[in-house]
């Protein structure tokens, strides 16, 4: 019984060092050192990790990142990240895309294959249309960059939707056309601007510190122009 005990313990480790590997590279980080003293702005690379998708989930292509959309779950930055600004750019291929991005993250999947911190809402327009509840459409604050704690994660949102915080201006674009997010994560708080203004956020989180994760859920998406600067 022993015996099988070590056995059973070497495959899942096995298993979980085989999911948790390096993928690729792709964005940057900068200390914020390199920005106040006016030097030349050149960051590292940013690592990313299989949680758990496929490797065929996701393809390099040029300065962008495809996400296939399955199966669903995530990839992490390899570094844990507490008070940032994140630079993301991102632009669905399908109508009523889903995706977005968790700070804050364990980057341990849940029952639903997705992990807990704080999930920044990346989803098309037209999902208002296509889910609808009751013969009726959702809100659609849905779809303008919604802000929430996932998994367990606590937060006091700016502009409340229930427990979630919705942006007080519609800034999104559609399919095919790029979406620009300024992620400001400072102390357990948040501030989200969509397309160069400002629109939505939160405050006590009750996790402020962890993964940066990239989210595959069901539809093809692109990400570009990733970067990271680190605050005190």
């Amino acid at each position: 019984m022993k015996y099988l005990f070590q056995i059973v313990l070497i495959f899942i480790v096995a298993g979980f060092a085989s999911a948790q590997k390096p993928l690729f590279q792709f964005g940057e980080s900068i200390p914020l050192e390199n920005i106040c003293v006016g030097k030349k702005i050149k960051g590292t690379p940013v690592h990313w990790v299989q949680v758990n998708t496929e490797d065929t989930t996701w393809q390099m292509k040029k300065d962008e990142l495809i996400c296939f959309g399955h199966p669903i779950g995530v990839i992490r930055s390899e570094k844990k990240y507490e008070n940032f600004m994140l630079h993301i750019e991102w632009k669905h291929m399908e109508a009523g895309g889903n995706s977005g991005t968790f700070v804050w993250s364990d980057a341990k999947p849940g029952d639903n294959r997705l992990p807990n911190g704080v999930e920044v809402q990346m989803l098309e327009l037209d999902w208002v249309n296509l889910n609808l509840r009751n013969g009726e459409k959702p809100p659609v604050a849905y779809v303008h960059g919604e802000l929430f704690g996932v998994g367990g994660v606590e937060i006091v949102p700016d502009n409340p939707r229930g427990v979630r915080s919705k942006s007080v201006e519609n800034r999104c674009k559609g399919k095919g056309k790029w979406n620009v997010y300024d992620v400001v994560c400072v102390d357990g708080t948040i501030k989200l601007s969509v397309n160069g203004k400002f629109v939505n956020g939160i405050s006590k989180s009750t996790k402020s510190s962890g993964y940066i994760c990239l989210e595959s859920e069901g539809a093809e998406i692109y990400f570009r122009n990733i970067r990271i600067i680190e605050l005190p």
